[in-house]
């Protein structure tokens, strides 16, 4: 009786079959209208943004804010080219060299093709120059833009998931979640887009936001955006050993034993940590600063 009983459970176990990633019937349109089209993609950037101008502008109504509402408006413009180009630009450098062969090939954004780490640059970029034209302290500027990003993490890593690109390295096919993505060959793979959706969106969003409205944390200089920079690099770096790497960085990859998106939150990470030791160790900022005028 229990040799069958142990034959009959070994031949359930081996009937799960992985998910097929066309049978979720997703697909990267979110509206068609026939003459225009708009895709998830697009849409979590834009959404995205609208989020952090909305949030940022609530955060600036409390005492001691590094901004007036005016600079805000200055900061998400610039902020928005600093994401799509830089974004498009780091791609091609750290990922598609090729692309520089041909400079028309940037441009063609809606091929994707976009690089955090790069879209992170670019942003930073933009907050310098509107802190230096506005005589703002760069620093806890970056602190009240830092809870805004995982909304557009999330959203981003979503998108990938619905686009089916992305995906993740070989799972074990008897993970309920394993699924066999277009383009992955006939292999169950993790959904590491859902991993990073998770870690990087939904679990440091949380923290941030918690730390920001509920804590004195806004007071000290650098605390939040050392926290986003830590708290990214961490997630992304275990997330790494779920993904695919990209597959003209594998060989690189096989070579020093990290990804390329390892090695690039590596700095990120040494960033975040000197910069949280440095808020901890300094007094706060004196809850009698008032906000700037409008």
């Amino acid at each position: 009786m229990l040799p069958v009983l142990s034959d009959a459970a070994a031949s359930l176990a081996g009937a799960h079959t992985p998910i097929r990633f066309e049978n979720l019937h997703l697909s990267p349109i979110a509206l068609d209208l026939g003459f225009f089209t708009i895709k998830w993609y697009s849409l979590a950037y834009l959404v995205g943004i609208i989020f952090a101008y909305w949030h940022v502008t609530r955060e600036l109504r409390l005492p001691g804010a590094p901004m007036a509402q005016r600079h805000a408006e200055d900061l998400f413009f610039y902020a928005t080219l600093g994401v799509i180009f830089g974004g498009r630009l780091g791609y091609a450098t750290f990922y598609a060299p090729e692309l520089f062969a041909n400079p028309l090939d940037l441009l063609k954004l809606w091929q994707g093709g976009m690089s955090f780490h790069g879209g992170l640059i670019g942003t930073t970029l933009a907050i310098a120059w509107v802190s230096w034209r506005g005589r703002l302290d760069f620093i806890r500027v970056c602190d009240y833009i830092a809870p805004c990003v995982p909304v557009g993490l999330f959203l981003g890593r979503c998108a990938n998931f619905v686009n089916g690109e992305l995906w993740g390295r070989a799972a074990d096919p008897a993970l309920p979640w394993a699924i066999v993505f277009p383009g992955g060959g006939d292999i169950a793979r993790h959904p590491s887009q859902l991993y990073e959706a998770g870690l990087e969106g939904i679990v440091l969003g949380t923290v941030l936001i918690t730390l920001f409205w509920t804590t004195r944390a806004r007071w000290r200089q650098g605390l939040l955006v050392g926290t986003f920079a830590t708290g990214y690099g961490m997630a992304r770096f275990v997330v790494e050993y779920f993904r695919e790497p990209d597959r003209q960085l594998e060989d690189f990859a096989h070579a020093t034993g990290l990804s390329m998106g390892q090695w690039l939150t590596l700095p990120m990470i040494a960033i975040g940590v000197a910069l949280i030791v440095r808020a901890l160790r300094r007094p706060p900022l004196g809850v009698a600063v008032q906000s700037m005028p409008a």
